[in-house]
């Protein structure tokens, strides 16, 4: 795991203000965070240069770009071999994310498709990879909880 500097109050307060205002200015974040021009320009900086805060790509349905099927494929992979497997995976477009995991499943595989055919044939794809021994395909059926961090940095700003 990356070793990150924790966010102090005064970076969540900051980074709450982002997250609501994603374009605002320096000017218009510290306006909102309480914070002086100078202290959110440095802050960010920081922030920026320790790896603690992540691209700032705004986030598109996958609807809209014609792929409603959410599905989360677990793999299960020779494990001398998972560098060349997520390098794999990330060649396949409809992968969006990979996690590894510790117990009987290796991978978490975050995969969108056109329709359940597009769904079997994205599947297909990873168990094609060679190293992969064996896959299970879930399909989501609905979003309950969206991803999201303003309840950690609420309660981060509140220390």
């Amino acid at each position: 795991m990356p070793n990150h500097e924790r966010i102090d109050p005064t970076d969540a307060r900051l980074l709450l203000a982002l997250s609501a205002h994603p374009r605002a200015s320096a000017v218009a974040l510290a306006e909102a965070s309480g914070l002086s021009r100078n202290t959110v320009q440095s802050r960010l900086a920081a922030l920026d240069r320790s790896g603690a805060v992540k691209s700032f790509e705004r986030r598109v349905d996958p609807g809209s770009l014609g792929y409603p099927l959410t599905a989360f494929v677990t793999a299960q992979v020779s494990q001398r071999r998972l560098d060349e497997v997520a390098k794999a995976l990330a060649a396949i477009p409809e992968v969006l994310q990979v996690h590894g995991l510790s117990g009987d499943t290796d991978l978490l595989v975050h995969v969108v498709a056109t329709d359940a055919e597009d769904l079997y044939r994205v599947a297909g794809h990873i168990l094609d990879i060679p190293w992969v021994e064996r896959t299970s395909t879930a399909l989501v059926m609905r979003q309950m909880v969206p991803y999201r961090l303003a309840p950690l940095l609420r309660r981060t700003a509140a220390r």
